[in-house]
Formats: structure tokens, sequence, C-alpha cells
């Protein structure tokens, strides 16, 4: 079946449309996204303004006809932290679904962990053992950590790529002095975290998602995204805090000059690796693998479990016949 996925995030907003059937990797069949920082779209009471709401409505309906001009059969449509955070949440959701007639179902901060996850999982499989995922948005941090398909932990806090820019980096580049602030607002939100999970032992796999994760190994030198999705890539901690202080003194156009960073995301590469950074001081964690799959991909998943859990004959899913025994 082709299924579309609708995510509206705090950077971008991303139509994904796969084929693919219970039991299946999710095969890509194309995409239609835009950049659209919500959180650049909040005036001084935390809501979404007028222009930003236009914007996000005018995206939402170009990718419902998207959906349907290539036969999509089913639509997963989702929000994060850019619409869970804002003041006016509940009225933009009302309002979307009036006029595109598309519902957006929140996702609180550990359904976010708990679904990326989930595709980490997949990904790497059950031999890997415990895995501690990591994940950088624009609005949240999300961090979970397991043995199983699901996490047995999983948090979110406030520390999204693009949030942390607004909050606490002002200037190009910013002072010093605020990026110490940053850096120190960075540990007192996670070292909590990182304290809580202490209980679960140590992860046998360390694995980091997101667009921020993805640039911040490229800069350090792992493979481009030209070497395909199943290049080795991984971010090793000493790389990330010498990369940290050469941006700490970057201007926006030098960012959007290293490798893998785009003009839309240079704004907010220093946040994200201040954060980054901040989680690997937290926990410990010296090197770490980059997963091509993320929250995307575990609601893709768990849509599919949905069906096979519906199915009057799951075991069709599987392909196994009746067996008279």
């Amino acid at each position: 079946m082709r299924l579309g996925v609708l995510d509206i995030g705090s950077n971008t907003v991303h139509l994904l449309l796969v084929d693919a059937h219970p039991g299946a990797q999710p095969v890509a069949y194309g995409s239609h996204k835009k950049p659209l920082s919500l959180i650049q779209h909040l005036d001084g009471a935390g809501a979404v303004t007028e222009r930003g709401q236009t914007e996000l409505i005018g995206f939402v309906r170009e990718a419902r006809d998207f959906a349907r001009l290539h036969r999509a059969e089913d639509l997963l449509a989702f929000c994060t932290s850019a619409l869970r955070d804002a003041a006016n949440g509940p009225a933009i959701l009302d309002r979307i679904e009036a006029e595109t007639g598309v519902r957006l179902q929140v996702l609180s901060g550990p359904q976010e962990a708990a679904a990326t996850f989930q595709a980490v999982r997949s990904w790497y499989g059950w031999s890997v053992g415990k895995i501690l995922n990591l994940d950088i948005g624009g609005g949240s941090f999300e961090m979970a950590m397991g043995d199983d398909a699901l996490p047995a932990a999983a948090e979110s806090v406030p520390l999204g790529a693009s949030r942390l820019t607004r909050s606490h980096l002002p200037g190009d580049p910013p002072r010093p002095r605020a990026v110490r602030e940053a850096r120190e607002h960075v540990a007192s939100l996670i070292e909590p975290v990182a304290r809580r999970f202490e209980v679960l032992g140590r992860a046998d796999l360390v694995a980091g998602t997101s667009k921020t994760f993805r640039s911040l190994a490229r800069i350090t030198g792992a493979a481009p995204s030209s070497a395909g999705l199943y290049a080795r890539r991984e971010l090793r901690r000493e790389d990330l805090r010498l990369w940290t202080r050469r941006i700490e003194a970057m201007p926006i156009e030098e960012r959007a000059e290293l490798p893998g960073v785009s003009e839309v995301r240079a704004p907010q590469l220093l946040a994200g690796a201040l954060v980054a950074l901040g989680a690997m001081d937290a926990f410990g964690i010296e090197s770490m693998l980059i997963c091509p799959w993320a929250l995307r991909e575990g609601i893709i998943l768990r849509r599919f479990e949905a069906l096979m859990m519906e199915s009057d004959e799951p075991l069709a899913y599987v392909g196994v016949g009746h067996v008279a025994f």
C-alpha cells in the first residue's frame, strides 16, 4: 500500500510517501516539504502568528493534494513540539481541520521519543543489545533507552536547536557569555535525565537521529549523503568538542559553507552542537552512530502493527499457511 506521513515539525513541514506492507521495509516513493520554522513565527505570548498559521495551512493543503494525486491509500498526520507547546496550539489544530479536512495528532515528548526509538531498534535489530537514542529537533530534545522494541525510559526536554537559538543565542556570532549561559542551561536540563537513566545500565549502542546529528557528523568527517543510506556514520565526542569551539566564533554565513549544513539550518547549528555535546558529556558517550531512520519511520512501523492487529488473518502477513498437527 502507499502510505503518506505528514510531519509538522519545528523546522520543516514534510510529507513522505512510502510503498510498503506489514513486515516489509518501507520504500520512499516521493516527498513534498518546505522549510517552515514555526518557532520563528511565535509572538511574545508564545502563540503562532497569523502569518505562520497561513503558511502552515497552505502547506497542509498542498500535502493533502499531493497525497491524493499520487494515490496514497492512507495519510498519517502528526505534529510535535512546535504546536504542542504553542499557546494557541489547540485552536490551530481545529482551524487546520476545518480548512483542509486533515486532523493532526499531537505527539507528546515521550511518545515522540518512543516512536523514534522503535525505528532505531528496527534499523539495528536485536543483536545490538541495549540502545540509547538521542534526537535533536527544532523545539525539543528526546532521549530513550531500553532492551526491547519500545524503550524502558523515554523523556523529552525543551532543548530543540531552534528554540535554544531563539532563547539563549542572539547575535551573529553570539557573545561568549551567551554561549556559556546556553551551555549551562543545556546541562541543567539533560543531566537530571541522564541520572534517572543510570538505573538502566550502560547502553550497548548509542544512536543519534535527526538532521542536526547528521550535519554534525558530516562536519566532523562522516560520509556525505551521496555515500548512501547504509554508509556507517559516526560522531565522536572529542571531534564534536573541537568543532563546537570553532562554530562558536563563526558567523552564520561561514557556518552555511560547512559540509552538510544548509542556509536554513546554519543559524541553529551552534545550538545543536551545544545540545549534542551536553548530552554526550552527561551520558558519558565517547562516540555514537547516526541512524538514518527516525520519527517518521517509527510512525509508519506503528501503523503497520495496527493493521496487523486489525486483520482477521494475521498469519497471512507473514506468509504462514494453516498447518494441521
